[in-house]
């Protein structure tokens, strides 16, 4: 199973590692830490020497409740940045997590290769069209409503049958515009209570009848701080956990703020297979 990131083929048969690089002042667990080019070029520079194969950079913060921005000041956030790291490291993989048509050609013209969007193409009717021209990999994520209501919107008739019937159709909108690099992101912490995502998470090996890659998040959000009656910065064991079994249940790419941890539960992993 590949992806095609700037002419690079990208082979999930081993599981990859996006590391998250927040450029947005109320992220949940690191909002506002990076707001120089110094500390972005030194967290990027960690992250790829630990093992990361893609950068995660969003601008529009998707936490439960976030503040609405404009789609200028979403772009104002992200394009410089997009330049300073492929300007920097030339031979970055970045990924652009943005819901808006818009921002996604601008972000792909200044040398992203990959989309990742929190609504599937559901909060702009223009991007899946706009990512089949531009011909890089989607990572669609399932979510209800938006950020701003989201965990409003928690009410399903069957959890698991719900989300992939919801993939089935989005894959299949997809397919019809000549998508083929379509990565399957459960959305862990969106649209479900804690009970919900621990569910999806006992199930998660159902969706390997979709029969596309799996993006997994669970970097220190409130299913692990929540249960465990901790803090988002004391959660990295709980994510180290969670990580692992996703892994077990095929998970092909660990969206982490960790990366030198997941990369860890990936060899781990991988020595079960030998």
């Amino acid at each position: 199973m590949t992806i095609n990131c700037n002419g690079q083929l990208i082979d999930l048969t081993i599981p990859k590692i996006m590391g998250i690089l927040n450029l947005t002042p109320d992220s949940f667990y690191d909002g506002g830490v990076y707001n120089n080019d110094t500390d972005i070029i030194r967290q990027v520079d960690k992250m790829l020497n630990e093992g990361a194969d893609f950068i995660d950079v969003g601008a529009y913060s998707s936490r439960p409740n976030a503040v609405h921005i404009s789609e200028t000041e979403e772009l104002h956030r992200l394009l410089p940045i997009i330049k300073l790291l492929t300007n920097t490291f030339p031979q970055i993989l970045l990924s652009v997590d943005t819901f808006r048509s818009e921002v996604a050609k601008q972000a792909v013209n200044a040398g992203a290769c990959m989309i990742n969007d929190i609504s599937a193409g559901q909060m702009d009717d223009h991007m899946l069209n706009t990512v089949a021209e531009l011909n890089i990999p989607y990572i669609m994520m399932h979510m209800k409503g938006t950020p701003q209501n989201m965990q409003q919107n928690v009410t399903y008739e069957h959890l698991i049958k719900d989300i992939l019937f919801y993939f089935s159709e989005r894959i299949a909108a997809a397919k019809a515009l000549g998508i083929i690099d379509v990565i399957v992101d459960p959305g862990f912490g969106f649209s479900k209570t804690v009970a919900q995502n621990y569910e999806l998470l006992k199930n998660l090996e159902l969706f390997r009848m979709l029969e596309k890659p799996l993006l997994v998040g669970f970097s220190r959000k409130s299913m692990i701080y929540k249960p465990l009656h901790i803090s988002a910065a004391q959660a990295l064991n709980g994510t180290t956990v969670l990580n692992t079994l996703a892994l077990e249940k095929n998970a092909s790419i660990l969206r982490v703020h960790d990366v030198k941890e997941a990369k860890e539960c990936i060899e781990l992993t991988q020595q079960l297979n030998y």
